[in-house]
């Protein structure tokens, strides 16, 4: 009578195939699914199928939104009772499952076998589709979905899907408001545990001291990280250039630029994209959600890039440049600017060889091989290759000047046309000649002016090949092939292909 019902209960049902045993034949009879991949139970929603009744009354969960099981603390639902039993250690503070190697506690057996993994290094759960492997199969059925695109989860609020419950939960709490994790030393709340984990190291302080230069840091693998800008140590190097970097995603994203591989395309319009994250802004600008700069009419996706943005027009430039002394209103066009005194041109195309110095100029520079136009004027349809050639053409539609020259009051459509003639009164020029000496108060004039001792025309045309000394010359020249007038007359309508046409009709309607 010592024992229990549980330890002294026969299980006469035994599996032919693996020997398991079960104390109901019902049981034994849904255990030999897993032998035979029978899946005689179907979801009404979906289709998905399953090897027990339980299964797919519990997955409809997913469809229905039903909830049934609640926390008496917080009052937070669950779909399954399994889970509410482990949100509720989450109060209580309970972890009953250690593991023997380092330690750790859990709230529950699962977690704590995922965790020892941590130490084995084993990923049993692989993708057939990739063949990435995985320490947790929960892991491996939300990675699935980046093939699929299988997106289950809806929010009810605004009808945004998501792959996995966690990210629909944590995305429902931007519409709540909800901060269910409380700091215990300060009561501070938070949205997302992992802002509270980040949080507690301010009550802790920073553990984790460099060596080199003293700066503290909350994580240790965020020390790591810090310790390489010391040692020069980039742990991934590109096979192709030698190129090393701090972070393996880093190094893939690098990769592409020789590859020329373009995985991600808009289904609206064809065009492709090296990045997600590329493909994402761009898909805004088919929407009506652009944001406009009220000083300047350039279009934006996203509002952080317009207020970025708005730095070019503000007077403030705390970034100065450390060989010339130039300041800029954002540290990433200092970075791009000490390259024109370095000589670093990173970026190659892989259609002719030429180097630039910023990725936006190859870009740029790829449309002169493909003859791409993909900034249009929602006013005339006129299409541009460049953004900022936009910029400048609407202007024609707008007829203002608004960037206007404090000193002698002529006023410019562009604010970099006002840049380039404030130099006419200040007579600064930062770029001098090693050949010569003479000095230039722009980077590209002094390029233009080297051609001249080196005999080198350095600007080709890629429709009939003949060169040129300046840059100008071939645009121009360009238009022979092209047929393209970008100069309009405001009066007339009339185009012309060169400015000083344009200037020289204009004395017609003065009747000069």
């Amino acid at each position: 009578m010592g024992q229990t019902m549980f330890e002294t209960e026969a299980k006469p049902y035994s599996c032919h195939i693996c020997g398991r045993s079960f104390s109901k034949n019902s049981n034994l009879t849904a255990h030999k699914r897993t032998h035979t991949g029978e899946k005689p139970y179907h979801c009404e929603f979906c289709g998905k199928s399953f090897s027990r009744n339980s299964a797919v009354t519990y997955h409809k969960r997913i469809h229905t939104g039903e909830q049934p099981y609640h926390c008496e603390i917080c009052g937070k639902g669950f779909s399954f009772n399994s889970k509410l039993l482990l949100h509720i250690r989450s109060h209580t503070g309970e972890r009953p499952f250690h593991c023997e190697t380092c330690g750790k506690s859990f709230s529950c057996n699962n977690k704590l076998s995922c965790h020892k993994r941590i130490h084995t290094g084993e990923k049993p759960y692989q993708c057939k589709t990739c063949g990435k492997a995985f320490s947790h199969s929960g892991h491996l059925l939300i990675h699935k979905r980046t093939h699929t695109g299988e997106k289950p989860y809806n929010c009810e609020i605004c009808g945004k899907a998501f792959t996995s419950s966690s990210s629909l939960g944590d995305h429902k709490r931007v519409h709540t408001g909800e901060k269910p994790y409380q700091c215990e030393i300060c009561g501070k709340e938070f949205s997302f545990n992992r802002h509270l984990k980040n949080h507690r190291f301010s009550h802790t302080g920073t553990p984790y001291p460099c060596e080199f230069c003293g700066k503290t840091f909350s994580l240790k693998s965020q020390l790591s990280l810090h310790e390489r800008s010391h040692t020069g140590n980039g742990s991934y190097s590109c096979e192709i250039c030698g190129k090393s970097f701090l972070l393996k995603g880093r190094l893939n994203f690098h990769k592409i630029i020789h590859t020329g591989n373009k995985p991600f395309e808009c289904e609206i319009c064809g065009k492709a994209f090296s990045q997600k994250s590329h493909l994402k802004d761009h898909k805004l600008t088919h929407t009506e959600r652009t944001f406009h700069c009220e000083i300047c009419l350039k279009v934006f996706s996203r509002k952080v890039h317009l207020l970025n943005h708005k730095h070019t027009h503000s007077d403030e430039k705390p970034y100065k440049c450390e060989f010339c002394g130039k300041a800029f209103s954002q540290s990433r066009y200092v970075s791009r600017h000490v390259r024109t005194h370095t000589g670093d041109n990173p970026y190659h195309c892989d259609i002719c060889g030429k180097v630039f110095t910023y990725s936006t100029l190859l870009s740029d520079h790829k449309r002169t091989h493909t003859g791409e136009r993909p900034y249009q004027c929602i006013t005339c349809g006129k299409a541009f290759s460049r953004s900022s050639n936009l910029s400048n053409h609407r202007w024609t539609h707008a007829r203002e000047t608004p960037f206007r020259c404090e000193t002698c009051g002529k006023a410019f459509c562009s604010k970099r046309r006002l840049t380039d003639h404030k130099w006419t009164h200040t007579g600064e020029k930062l770029y001098r000649c090693e050949t010569c000496g003479k000095a230039f108060s722009r980077n590209s004039n002094l390029t233009r002016h080297k051609s001249i001792h080196t005999g080198e025309k350095i600007y080709q045309c890629e429709f009939c090949e003949k060169l040129y000394y300046k840059k100008e010359n071939l645009t121009e020249h360009i238009r022979t092939h092209t047929g393209e007038k970008p100069y309009q007359c405001v009066i007339c309508g009339k185009a012309f292909s060169r400015n000083r046409s344009l200037s020289n009709h204009y004395l017609i309607h003065k009747g000069r």
